[in-house]
C-alpha cells in the first residue's frame, strides 16, 4: 500500500556519528597516533581494538552506546529483505550475527550492558573466522561470560508542537549464567513523522493561474505491542541461540485539505499481527573447521484500508475507497562451513534454501462500486536455492585478499488473478581487496554482482488516494541486477579523527521504477538498463587541539548521480527514490565533569522523487536541526532531551495531460508545510 507518510529520520544518517570521542594515552600492542586505546591486532592491520577504557569518558549505558561511539563506523541493521545473505547488518556480536533478521544487531547490544563487554572490534576488510556479509566494515562486539542479572527500563516521550503526542516505552531483561544467556523483552512502540504539519496546497496550471488555494493539515498515530524472547546456550559440543517474538501493530494517517465550500478528506488505517522465530547452531568440528545452521521463519497478517472524500460547493463526490487483506510468510535454511585453515586463509562454503509468499486480496471502489484492477488478489511464491564459496587470504599482513562466488536458482509461481511461472538463475561474484600500508591509511576496492530483492507487494495493486494515483500489480516483474565498482580510502588522525572518501559505480541491469500500463495505470516494473555514480565523504574532527575539549566536527554526504531512460517519454532521467544530496554537519561535545553530552546536527538540504507515466512528485527540505544533550548522573542512569526543527519542507507534484512523447504540464501542485517542531524525553534505568 502506497501512502504518504515521509518517515524522514533523517538524522538517522548522521546521528551515528555525533558525540565525541574521548583521546586516551595507555599504549597496547601497535597504537593509533594519539588514541592508543584503539589498537591495532598483530599481524592484523585491518583491524582496530578498543576496550572499555576507551570510552570512560563518554559514560556509557549499553554496548550500543558505545559502538555508536566507534570512530567512523555507523551502525547498519540491514534491509530486513528476502533471504540472509546481504539481509542483514554490520554489528556482530561474539564472531555471530543474532538468530533473526528483525532481532538487529542494534537490538542485541541496546540489552547488553557495558559491563558486559570485553572489547569491540573494527573490522576493515576481513579478518579470520569473520563473514563479512558484503560489508567491507563491521563491528564485532566481544562479550564476557560471567554470571549476571540485568535489567534495563526505558520510557520516551514525542512532544509535538499542535500535534499528537506519544509515548513508548520497553522492559528488558538478561540473565547470564557462565555461556547460557536467557532473557526477555517487553516492547510498546509508536510511530512518529518528523514531516507532518499545517500547510497549505497551492495548485497552478500550466500557465501559471490557480486553480486550488487551500488550507492543509496532516497527522499520524500508531504503535504496537511486542515480547521477544531469547535463549543461548552449550549444546551438543557447540552453542545454539534461539530467538522468537510475536506483536502486533496499528497505524491511523489522515490528512484535510479545506477552503470556502471545499473539504478533501483523506485516511488510512492498518493492523497488523506478526511474529518470528530464529535458531543459530553452531559447532567446531575440528582444528579451525565450524559449521553453522541457521533456521529463520517470519510471518505477518494485514488489513489495511485507504479512504477519500471530497466536497466542493455542496456537491459530494463519490467515495473512493482501496482495502487489502493478507497475510505473507518467509522461511529460511542456512548451513555453512567455515575453515581457518591458517591465519592467513579461511574458507566458507554452504548454501541456502528459502520460501517467501505474499496472498492478498484487494479491492478498488468508487461510490461503492468496484472497479478492476490489474492483480488485484493474487498469491505470489518463490522457492530458491543458493549455493556459496568464499575465501579470505592475507598474503601479507597489510593486505587482504576477500573473494566468493554465489550461485542462485529460483522459481516464481503466481496464482489468482495471474496464472504464470518463471525461473532464474544468477551467478553472484565478489572480490574485495584491503590494503593496510601503516595503521592510519587503508584503501579498499570492491567489484561485484548484486541481485535486488524484489517487493512482492509490487506485484499486486495499490493506491495513493490523496493524489489520485491508483497502480496496478505487475505480474512481470523481474530481479534488479547491479555490477557494482567501488573504491574507498580512509585516513585516521589525531586519535579519533578520520577521513573517508568512497566512489562507486553501478551498472544496473533491469532497473525496477514506475512502468506504463494501459488504460492510463502504472505499475512497478523492469524499464531497462541505468548507471549510478556515487561519491561518498564521511569526516570526523577531534577538536580538542583547538582548545574545545571533548568536542567533534563530523560531516557526511553521499552525492548520487543515476541514469535511465524514461519508458514513457524515451528521455535520460534519474530513478526514482534516489536522494541526490544531503550534506550533514555536527557539533558535538563529552564534558566529563558534568557527566553530559550534546550534539547538534544541521542537514542543509534534501530531497527525493519519483518518475511515474503521468506525474514527477516527491519532496525537497532545507535547514533541518536535531539538537540533544544526554545527562549520565550515575553509569546506570541516562537522561536524553531532543528537539527536531524544520526551516522549510514542502512536497512537489507536475502532472502531465497525457502521455505523449511531449508530456504538457496539465498543473503543477506545491504543498509547502510548516512542519510541527517535537521533543523527545528518554529515561533509561539499568540494574
Amino acid at each position: 500500500m502506497v501512502t504518504k507518510t515521509i518517515l524522514l529520520a533523517g538524522t538517522a544518517l548522521v546521528v551515528s556519528a555525533t558525540g565525541a570521542m574521548a583521546q586516551t594515552q595507555a599504549p597496547v600492542p601497535v597504537p593509533l597516533p594519539g588514541t592508543s586505546a584503539a589498537a591495532a591486532v598483530p599481524g592484523q592491520q585491518g583491524v582496530l581494538v578498543f576496550t572499555p577504557e576507551f570510552f570512560a569518558d563518554q559514560r556509557p549505558n549499553t554496548a550500543l552506546d558505545m559502538v555508536n561511539r566507534v570512530p567512523g563506523f555507523s551502525v547498519e541493521d540491514g534491509d530486513g529483505s528476502r533471504g540472509f545473505e546481504g539481509a542483514v547488518g554490520n554489528v556482530l556480536i561474539n564472531g555471530s550475527r543474532p538468530a533473526s533478521k528483525n532481532d538487529s544487531g542494534s537490538n542485541v547490544l541496546g540489552r547488553t550492558l557495558v559491563p558486559q563487554v570485553e572489547r569491540i572490534e573494527l573490522i576493515r576488510g576481513g579478518a579470520p573466522g569473520i563473514d563479512m556479509q558484503g560489508y567491507s566494515v563491521v563491528v564485532n562486539v566481544i562479550t564476557r561470560t560471567q554470571s549476571s542479572r540485568e535489567h534495563i527500563l526505558t520510557g520516551t516521550a514525542f512532544l509535538f508542537e499542535g500535534g499528537q503526542d506519544a509515548a513508548n516505552g520497553s522492559y528488558q531483561f538478561t540473565a547470564r549464567d557462565g555461556e547460557r544467556v536467557w532473557g526477555f523483552t517487553l516492547s510498546d512502540g509508536v510511530s512518529v513523522s518528523d514531516s507532518n504539519g499545517v500547510g497549505r496546497v497551492i495548485r497552478r496550471d500550466a500557465n501559471g493561474t490557480i486553480l486550488r488555494d487551500e488550507g492543509y493539515f496532516n497527522d499520524q498515530q500508531g504503535g504496537g505491542q511486542s515480547i521477544r524472547g531469547n535463549y543461548a546456550d552449550a549444546f551438543m559440543g557447540g552453542k545454539i541461540d534461539l530467538t522468537g517474538r510475536i506483536g502486533q501493530f496499528d497505524y491511523s494517517q489522515w490528512s484535510l485539505q479545506d477552503a470556502p465550500g471545499i473539504l478533501r478528506e483523506n485516511r488510512f488505517d492498518e493492523e497488523e499481527t506478526n511474529g518470528e522465530v530464529g535458531l543459530v547452531f553452531t559447532r567446531p568440528m575440528g582444528t579451525g573447521l565450524v559449521s553453522e545452521t541457521r533456521l529463520i521463519h517470519e510471518w505477518e497478517d494485514f488489513e489495511n484500508a485507504s479512504l477519500s472524500n471530497n466536497r466542493v460547493d455542496a456537491v459530494v463526490s463519490p467515495e473512493q475507497r482501496f482495502e487489502a487483506d493478507g497475510r505473507a510468510s518467509e522461511s529460511i535454511l542456512r548451513s555453512l562451513l567455515r575453515w581457518e585453515r591458517s591465519s592467513a586463509l579461511t574458507l566458507e562454503a554452504g548454501g541456502e534454501v528459502a520460501y517467501n509468499m505474499l496472498e492478498i486480496d484487494q479491492a478498488f471502489l468508487q461510490g461503492g462500486v468496484a472497479v478492476p484492477l490489474p492483480s488485484d488478489q493474487i498469491k505470489v511464491e518463490e522457492k530458491r536455492g543458493e549455493v556459496f564459496g568464499k575465501a579470505t587470504w592475507r598474503p601479507r599482513t597489510d593486505l587482504t585478499v576477500e573473494g566468493g562466488l554465489r550461485m542462485e536458482a529460483s522459481t516464481l509461481t503466481q496464482s489468482g488473478d495471474a496464472d504464470q511461472e518463471k525461473s532464474f538463475f544468477f551467478a553472484k561474484p565478489r572480490l574485495q581487496l584491503t590494503w593496510t600500508p601503516r595503521p592510519q591509511n587503508q584503501l579498499r576496492f570492491r567489484f561485484e554482482r548484486e541481485l535486488g530483492q524484489l517487493d512482492f507487494g509490487d506485484f499486486a495493486a495499490s493506491s495513493d488516494l490523496e493524489d489520485d494515483v491508483v497502480f496496478g500489480g505487475n505480474v512481470d516483474l523481474e530481479p534488479e541486477q547491479r555490477w557494482i565498482s567501488e573504491l574507498v580510502y580512509e585516513r585516521r588522525f589525531l586519535g579519533d579523527g578520520i577521513v573517508s572518501i568512497g566512489y562507486r559505480h553501478d551498472e544496473i541491469i533491469d532497473v525496477i521504477d514506475r512502468l506504463p500500463l494501459p488504460g492510463g495505470l502504472a505499475a512497478t516494473g523492469n524499464i531497462g538498463d541505468g548507471t549510478l555514480d556515487q561519491l561518498a565523504v564521511n569526516v570526523v574532527v577531534p577538536l580538542d587541539w583547538t582548545g574545545f575539549s571533548g568536542g567533534q566536527f563530523s560531516f557526511r554526504n553521499s552525492w548520487n548521480k543515476t541514469r535511465v531512460t524514461d519508458p514513457t517519454t524515451g528521455e535520460e532521467r534519474p530513478i526514482s527514490g534516489v536522494r541526490p544530496t544531503q550534506p550533514g554537519f555536527t557539533i558535538a561535545q563529552d564534558i566529563t565533569s558534568w557527566k553530559l553530552n550534546w550534539a547538534v546536527t544541521y542537514l542543509d538540504r534534501l530531497g527525493q522523487f519519483s518518475y511515474d507515466p503521468d506525474q514527477i512528485s516527491g519532496f525537497t527540505g532545507a535547514d533541518y536541526v536535531e539538537a540533544y544533550a544526554e545527562y549520565k548522573p550515575t553509569p546506570t542512569l541516562s537522561i536524553r532531551a531532543q528537539v527536531n526543527l524544520w526551516n522549510d519542507f514542502r512536497l512537489e507534484r507536475t502532472v502531465f495531460a497525457d502521455r505523449s512523447p511531449a508530456r504538457p504540464v496539465a498543473f503543477v501542485e506545491l504543498r509547502p508545510i510548516d512542519p510541527r517542531t517535537f521533543w523527545q524525553i528518554r529515561v533509561r534505568k539499568s540494574f
